[in-house]
This record gives structure tokens, C-alpha cells and sequence, in this order.
């Protein structure tokens, strides 16, 4: 199992490339599986979920072909299994979300309960009812989900709680379903909006996305195409945060500013300077970064995502910052890590407050989750001494080739083998 060396106190400067985003690739890829067509797909990142989400479509039957700009095609004529293992759903939640094109084309589908980060519980029972609310036939038995139906019937959902891979389900087995549905207390996340972007290209009529009321429907199938994923949000935040937290410049390109409101407004309170334009932004921080408050909230408010990146900001930061999670129960832990390294952060229920010190010291960390193992990468840029950070097969899951862009920006990175 690899680890990360990182040497602290280098100002990064320079210029990354901002891949295609994870969490819009894996169910666009899900979504394949309604195509009738060959579908390709372009702009993905080369990362151990997608590899996952590659292997589990092949298990189905499915023929994939992956060439060497990592766009890949998907035939789903050769489809024999309806199946989704545990084997491969154990290690990603985002496997779910093969649930509602199977059930919405072919009538059926057995996929085991998710997996993935342990930042919290993320329940599917709200995929289960409104797939039930649609017509299916479903039970949960020996850690599976067996769903059946005829053909599924649009009908009128109102979501219990906002969810992301609960609202791309419902949304991708409504476009083949009899009749309009409608999904109300949506999510409105850019990659919600980028899943409806790409069903249409196939075909469908998905209207409403990015707001909370999408408007699905139903037609007879869907055709092939060609489609490119939108720039990841959250990769760009966090190397936007790399440069913020060693006083340094970073510009991105291919980049989708508007995506990043919150964090470009909580950057700017920071005391970073931005410069903005339509597909660049290039961040200097000339001093220590000041400290800022925090709440975590659905798009477009603050995301979940870039909490522990801005917790490692504050660690380092002038001042006290508070930042609140509302989303997940379970998502300090990279806390506990960083203080090892000296950071003065105390938890109060789902609050972590932090007294800003002038330097971290190196210590040796472990990786709990994707987003803590970017924040202690983060710290470990600004620590004195070497840092060693272990178990990072979770930031091989949503950051495509970490160590050689935060190499190119000028860190004294590497990655060594156990």
C-alpha cells in the first residue's frame, strides 16, 4: 500500500489543468445503461472509482473501451447480468446508482447495499421509495436490493431530504417511465446538472435540473452519443486552498468558476487575491491567511466537500474559525490527524473551532476518507519536517495524479511504496 512524502515550507506557484469531474463521471457513467447506442464519453478522470465503475459495467456484460485520452465507450447490445456484486459496491457508494437505469430499461435489477467513505450514514431508503412510489417491486434482503417491474410509472416525488445520488437515480429511471414525473426538493449540485445535460443528448426530456423541481418525461429509449464531464468543483478548490494555505499562486485552467461561488467568496475573506475568468482562476495569497467561519450546506451554499481543505486552511490561519457540518455526522476525523501534526482545533458536536498557529510540525498521519486525506496532504505542504501520510488509496479515488500536479506547482512531494 503506497504512501505520500511530503516536505513542508515550499511557496507553490504555477499553472494545473483541472480534470473531469468524479462525482458527475460515475453516474453519467450509470447512466449509460439506458443507451440503446454505443455512448462516449470524454473528459474523464483517470481515478480508482471510475476504474471501479468500469469494472462493474464489464461484470454486467457490458462492452466498455477505454482509449488513451481515458474517453471511454460504452456499448450496453452485449449486456447478460442485471447484477450489481459486493465486491465492487462495497468500495463505492456511487455503485447505487446503477439501480434506476437498470430497473428503468430492462425491469430489473440486484444491487448490493453501498459502500465508500465511513464519514457517516448516507441511507438509501430514499432511492428504495421513490422507485416503489414508481411502481417497483422491491425488498432489501441479505445485504442486496431486488427490484422488479413491468414498465415504471411517472409519478409526483417529494424527496425527504436533499440527496445528490437519490435525485440522480430517481432522475435516470424516469426518463424511459410511462408519464411525467416530477422531483421535487431536489438536489441542484452542478453534477445533477451535468447527469440531465447528458441524458438529453441522448434523447431524453429532463427539465428543471439545478433547480429544486425537476420535470422528467418519460420516452421509449434512448440513443447514443458523445458527451464531455464538466471540470471537478472540488479538485479545483482544493489546490485553489493548496495556494491559499503556502502563501502562494496557482492558476487553473479548464475550470468552471460559477461552480465555485461559496469557496471562491470564502477565499477572497481569506485574503486571497482572485482572478477570475470564464474558464481560469488564477488565486495569490500574499501573507498569512485569516481565519473564516463555516457552515456546510447543499449547492449552492458551502460544500461538504471542501470542509476539511478549509480546516486545514484554518489550522494555519490568523485568528479563531468555525466551521459547522450539517451534512454528515461523521466528518471530522482528519481533525484528529492534524492535531497530531499541532493544530489547536477542538470539536464541539458538529462544530471543529480552530485557534490558527504560525507553523504545523510533521508527524506520521492516516488517511480516514477522500476529503481528509486532501486536508492533510494541505498540511503537510505548510509543516515543518516530512510528513507521511498513509492509507491514501482513498485520494486515489477522487484526485487524478495529486503528487505530479502539486509537483508541478513547485511541492516536494512523492509517493513510496509500504
Amino acid at each position: 500500500m503506497d504512501k505520500l512524502h511530503i516536505e513542508g515550507g515550499n511557496r507553490l506557484d504555477g499553472d494545473i489543468r483541472i480534470s473531469g469531474a468524479k462525482n458527475a463521471t460515475l453516474p453519467i457513467l450509470a447512466a449509460t445503461l439506458l443507451a440503446e447506442g454505443p455512448v462516449t464519453v470524454r473528459n474523464v478522470p483517470h481515478l480508482d472509482d471510475i476504474t471501479t465503475t468500469v469494472e462493474l459495467l464489464g461484470q454486467m456484460g457490458v462492452s466498455v473501451t477505454v482509449d488513451e485520452k481515458l474517453s471511454i465507450e460504452v456499448d450496453t447490445s452485449t449486456i447478460d447480468k442485471l447484477y450489481a456484486p459486493y465486491e465492487l459496491v462495497k468500495t463505492m457508494r456511487a455503485s447505487i446508482l446503477v439501480l434506476g437505469p437498470l430497473l428503468g430499461r430492462f425491469g430489473e435489477a440486484v444491487v448490493s447495499l453501498p459502500g465508500g467513505c465511513a464519514i457517516g450514514l448516507r441511507p438509501v431508503n430514499i432511492h428504495v421509495d421513490g422507485l416503489r412510489a414508481m411502481g417497483a417491486d422491491i425488498t432489501v434482503e441479505n445485504g442486496y436490493i431486488n427490484a422488479k417491474c413491468e414498465r415504471l410509472q411517472g409519478t409526483h416525488l417529494n424527496l425527504e431530504t436533499v440527496t445528490v445520488t437519490g435525485t440522480e437515480n430517481l432522475m435516470m429511471a424516469a426518463v424511459l417511465a410511462k408519464g411525467q414525473t416530477i422531483i421535487d426538493n431536489a438536489a441542484c449540485e452542478p453534477e445533477v446538472v451535468d447527469l440531465a445535460r447528458f441524458l438529453n443528448t441522448l434523447g431524453a426530456d429532463v427539465q428543471g435540473a439545478g433547480t429544486p423541481r425537476i420535470i422528467i418525461d418519460g420516452v421509449d429509449k434512448l440513443s447514443g452519443g458523445c458527451y464531455d464531464v464538466l471540470p471537478d468543483r472540488i479538485e479545483a478548490g482544493t489546490y485553489l486552498v493548496a495556494g491559499a494555505i503556502t502563501q502562494g499562486r496557482v492558476k487553473l485552467r479548464d475550470v468552471d468558476p460559477s461552480h465555485l461561488t461559496a469557496v471562491l467568496d470564502k477565499l477572497r475573506e481569506a485574503g486571497a487575491t482572485l482572478d477570475v475568468q470564464e474558464s481560469t482562476i488564477e488565486l495569490t495569497m500574499n501573507g498569512r491567511p485569516k481565519a473564516v467561519d463555516i457552515t456546510t450546506a447543499p449547492y449552492p451554499a458551502f460544500p461538504t466537500d471542501m470542509q476539511a481543505q478549509f480546516a486545514a486552511l484554518n489550522a494555519v490561519a490568523e485568528g479563531r474559525g468555525v466551521i459547522t457540518e450539517t451534512v454528515f455526522e461523521n466528518r471530522f476525523m482528519h481533525v484528529l490527524e492534524m492535531q497530531r501534526m499541532g493544530a489547536q482545533i477542538t470539536l464541539d458536536g458538529n462544530m471543529a473551532i480552530s485557534e490558527g498557529v504560525e507553523r504545523l510540525t510533521a508527524a506520521p498521519v492516516m488517511a480516514t476518507d477522500l476529503r481528509a486525506s486532501a486536508s492533510l496532504v494541505l498540511a503537510g505542504l505548510v509543516a515543518e519536517g516530512k510528513t507521511e501520510i498513509s492509507r491514501i488509496y482513498h485520494i486515489d479515488r477522487g484526485y487524478e495524479c495529486i503528487e505530479e500536479k502539486l509537483h508541478q506547482l513547485g511541492a516536494r512531494i512523492k509517493r513510496a511504496p509500504d
